[in-house]
């Protein structure tokens, strides 16, 4: 069976979307250069070609496609089937896409998968005649066996984790099971993917930059994560093979000539066995490539992170979210402020890399609790950071927190972008006074930044004995940084 998988376009101007392989769908700004690897897809792919099914995957958003080339590609491959991953926040663009792929292709058979959990309601195929099928959450061999009982005209009832319609009513024929054995899964399909231009590279390691996936899913309870949420539907956490991962970034490194690679898990440190495995793997086969992870900082001891380090971990990604320990506890993901600096201390002396993840609108957001969020960023002073907007996604503990107490304004999926607005309010701070804090926080740790680099700067003038103390001006010019004021 022709199958045709698709991320589709979605931009607006002076911003590109991000959606497949985004825990986050939203909008970065043009020339930023993030971009994420599309995992479901490019897993989905591979099992399908694995299986002998004609196949062709396009991310129009690497490929920087317009709508009319992206649907120009799938009309060129004349498929059967086609599978668009679809997110809350592009919605009302992914299904004015699907509308041109039936309009072009009346016969193609279409089906959504994603991060939008209004798909996974026998209410959406009622309304929606545009699409023929939902494939729910982890959707890879959900897929497969869709496209086999396709392919051999069987009945569709068994094919676990689809919604689809049968004389006239919408049937869901129930959940399946999470993927349990990882290792079962071929390596991603990269070879119909533009590798050069996926983007995400804590610590400024280089490019081509591998994406990788070494486990799935998250133990602890985050009230705002999507993924384990709508996508995996709980919190098991799965590993594959630390084997079977340094395979495959060898043999990237072979095909591709990647410069570094980047572990994109949803929290890859957990488990010292497994990590230490990882580490001597590395090391035994003398890959010399510089790496980073998304991580916890409460999860990963000290001498485990020595032993990442020594093979060849040069950043890593600490989420962090609030500076108010009463915000953290609240948002379910219970982290000790405490233990975070320290780990971060740590982490800075072994000399990694550190890039911290901050957001703004969490339940029980005041102007003093977002400054104390500012105060600790700007206090750990990592290598890099990111501020946000808390955004809710539908299907999430958060999203229906924020609906019971009045606090969720907008069900415009247009306006969930993480950055640009606020959709929810606090007790105390609406959305206006939400986007001007994040702003300001911008600004400040632009000016941190700015003053980081003055500091350095005048240190070695100092260590090179070409002046005795700390300059006025220097001095003076963090004032103004940092108050505004001279």
């Amino acid at each position: 069976m022709r199958v045709f998988l698709g991320n589709s376009p979605w931009q607006k101007e002076g911003f590109y979307g991000v959606r497949a392989g985004s825990r986050w769908p939203h909008f970065e700004r043009c020339g930023s250069g993030y971009m994420p690897f599309p995992f479901f897809l490019g897993y989905a792919a591979a099992v399908l070609e694995k299986d002998n099914q004609e196949v062709q995957l396009v991310d129009g958003i690497a490929e920087g496609l317009s709508s009319q080339q992206f649907l120009q590609k799938v009309i060129e491959f004349k498929p059967e089937l086609v599978l668009l991953e679809v997110a809350t926040s592009s919605f009302n663009v992914d299904m004015a896409m699907a509308q041109e792929i039936k309009k072009s292709l009346p016969e193609c058979k279409l089906a959504f998968c994603g991060l939008h959990i209004f798909m996974y309601d026998p209410r959406f195929l009622e309304e929606n005649p545009l699409a023929d099928y939902v494939v729910e959450g982890e959707y890879e061999y959900t897929l497969r066996d869709l496209v086999r009982l396709l392919s051999e005209g069987k009945d569709l009832s068994g094919c676990l984790g689809l919604y689809y319609r049968k004389e006239g009513k919408v049937v869901h024929t129930g959940k399946r099971p999470l993927i349990a054995n990882l290792d079962e899964l071929p390596w991603p399909a990269r070879h119909f993917l533009p590798m050069d231009k996926y983007h995400d590279n804590p610590g400024g390691i280089p490019d081509p930059c591998l994406q990788v996936h070494s486990s799935r899913g998250c133990p602890f309870q985050c009230v705002f994560c999507a993924w384990p949420q709508i996508m995996y539907g709980d919190h098991s956490y799965r590993v594959r093979n630390p084997v079977d991962v340094v395979d495959e970034i060898a043999w990237c490194k072979e095909k591709y000539g990647i410069k570094s690679f980047y572990i994109d898990d949803d929290t890859f440190n957990i488990g010292k066995p497994r990590l230490l495995m990882f580490a001597e793997e590395l090391k035994k086969r003398n890959l010399c490539l510089p790496w980073a992870a998304m991580a916890r900082s409460d999860t990963c001891d000290f001498d485990t992170l020595e032993k990442l380090r020594d093979a060849g971990m040069v950043a890593i990604k600490y989420g962090v979210e609030s500076g108010d320990q009463e915000i953290v506890n609240a948002s379910g993901k219970n982290l000790n402020l405490e233990t975070l600096r320290k780990a971060v201390k740590r982490t800075k002396e072994l000399g990694v890399k550190v890039h911290l993840t901050f957001t703004f609108g969490l339940p029980g957001e005041t102007y003093e609790t977002a400054e104390r969020t500012i105060q600790l960023a700007l206090g750990l002073d990592p290598d890099s950071l990111q501020f946000s907007l808390t955004t809710p996604y539908p299907g999430s503990k958060f999203f229906d927190m924020l609906e019971s107490k009045g606090h969720l304004l907008s069900k415009d999926w247009d306006l969930y972008d993480g950055y640009n607005n606020a959709v929810t309010r606090t007790d105390e701070l609406g959305p206006e006074e939400l986007v001007k804090i994040l702003r300001d926080a911008e600004k400040r740790w632009s000016r941190h930044r700015i003053y980081r680099v003055l500091r350095g700067y005048e240190f070695k003038r100092f260590a090179k004995g070409v002046i005795q103390n700390p300059g006025k001006a220097t001095l003076r010019l963090k004032e103004f940084l940092t108050h505004g004021r001279m």
